[in-house]
């Protein structure tokens, strides 16, 4: 006796669930690029712009915001009905 067992592949996640993924990475990747520069051309000059609140406050809050929304995609069941 053979049984016939058809096993469909699917994503681990759901839509939903990759909207949200792709919208915490976009939160992410906005919180590096507003990070960056600042340097001063000559060393031994000091440049203030690295403390500035772009630097210091917006985008480690935009990075940390992108990491909760990846948890909340993480975790977010995509078998649950409406």
């Amino acid at each position: 006796m053979k049984q016939n067992k058809t096993t469909q592949k699917s994503f681990v996640f759901g839509k939903r669930n990759y909207q949200f993924l792709f919208i915490g990475l976009g939160f992410m990747v906005l919180g590096f690029i507003l990070m960056a520069g600042g340097k001063s051309n000559d060393p031994n000059v000091f440049n203030p712009e690295i403390y500035s609140f772009r630097r210091i406050r917006l985008a480690p809050t935009l990075v940390l915001i992108g990491l909760g929304i990846q948890a909340y995609a993480i975790l977010l069941n995509p078998n649950k009905k409406k």
